[in-house]
């Protein structure tokens, strides 16, 4: 941390396993997305303990055994369903199957812990409300670039102290690196619903808590598949605005522009203007500096701050979750802000201008 000093600036304490071993069991399946491990070893560094694992794909089951040696091989989902034991089930499944899979779990009387994005339909949100009403069980969503970002989450705190006034505008920028391997599913648009629905998912959220927003109206979107007709399914940018509730505004970009010269998979930025100062994050890297991620711009009336957050902050998102569970509160996240940012993803990509060039 550089220009920056006092209890304003610095992160509160990173936080402690909430439960001992044993006291919050929980179960993995449907390993489609690589974000599950990271969902996993979040909950374990709570203190929650990965009983089972299941999937038909025994590569994706030994990734998972070789973080969690102690895991139990589960002979098929509802194995782990019918464990009384069990009180949440993680998942990343095949985004568009990410709904009828949190209905079986909720039905099960387990809470259930998906990946981001949630779901991508209006119809499968209008069902998920309807199943989290009936059951009392929740469907928490893994908005993994808010909630498990040390920069994101110092943020966060530093909102909560005033130190930026009032929220007026929140920018997400979302690119990611196409890569190679990635499966059929993530190239059809039915299956992965749109790049608003999928990574577009994240901003919407962090556009809805930093600005603290209950609510908000798409204002524009757009779609493109500029540079990848091989894969018509694919959109590779997508660009959305929305007007907030409070009055607060916001915009994202996402897209698969990442360089193969970046020394990471994408340079995920988010700047929040409030009244009194402003924040951005570097959070993957700092380009060109060597320095890494985990990076928080703060400029206020006392002037320009630098702090470092990666190894200061801890991700508390994990261990409320679990307390969550356990005391049926919302302290993690509320389950009509987890719905509020699908809905948004859903609608901006719905309602979307398409911008492909004709070829």
């Amino acid at each position: 941390m550089s220009g920056a000093s006092g209890a304003l600036y610095a992160p509160d304490p990173v936080p402690a396993p909430v439960v001992a071993p044993g006291e919050f069991v929980f179960a993995a399946t449907h390993l489609d997305h690589g974000h599950v491990y990271g969902m996993c070893e979040g909950l374990a560094g709570a203190g929650g303990t990965l009983r089972w694992v299941h999937d038909p794909d025994p590569a994706k089951v030994e990734a998972m055994r070789r973080r969690f040696p102690d895991v139990r091989v589960a002979r098929s989902e509802a194995e782990i369903l019918d464990d009384p034991e069990v009180r949440l089930v993680a998942a990343a499944a095949v985004t568009s199957e990410r709904c009828a899979l949190g209905l079986r779990v909720m039905e099960a009387g387990k809470d259930y812990f998906t990946d981001k994005a949630p779901l991508t339909t209006l119809d499968q949100l209008a069902a998920a409300r309807k199943a989290t009403a009936r059951t009392g069980r929740k469907y928490a969503v893994y908005y993994s670039e808010r909630i498990h970002v040390e920069a994101a989450v110092l943020a966060e705190q530093l909102v909560e102290r005033g130190a930026i006034g009032r929220v007026l505008q929140v920018i997400g920028l979302g690119p990611h690196r196409l890569g190679t391997g990635r499966p059929d599913w993530f190239f059809d648009k039915e299956r992965y619903g749109g790049i608003l629905c999928d990574i577009g998912s994240h901003n919407f959220d962090q556009m809805l808590h930093y600005a603290g927003a209950r609510d908000a109206e798409v204002s524009h979107s757009a779609i493109a598949n500029y540079h990848h007709p091989r894969h018509p399914g694919l959109d590779d940018f997508g660009e959305a605005g929305i007007v907030m509730d409070n009055g607060a505004t916001g915009y994202c970009r996402v897209d698969w522009f990442t360089p193969d010269g970046l020394s990471t998979w994408g340079d995920g930025r988010t700047i929040i203007l409030g009244t009194d100062g402003y924040v951005e994050l570097r959070k993957y890297v700092d380009v060109a500096t060597g320095e890494g991620g985990g990076h928080v711009f703060l400029v206020d009336g006392d002037g320009e701050h630098h702090l470092r957050a990666n190894g200061q902050v801890g991700f508390p998102y994990f261990g409320r979750l679990i307390l969550d569970c356990l005391e049926r509160t919302e302290t993690a996240m509320t389950q009509e802000h987890a719905f509020k940012a699908a809905e948004l993803s859903v609608v901006a990509q719905a309602r979307a201008r398409e911008l492909t060039p004709q070829r």
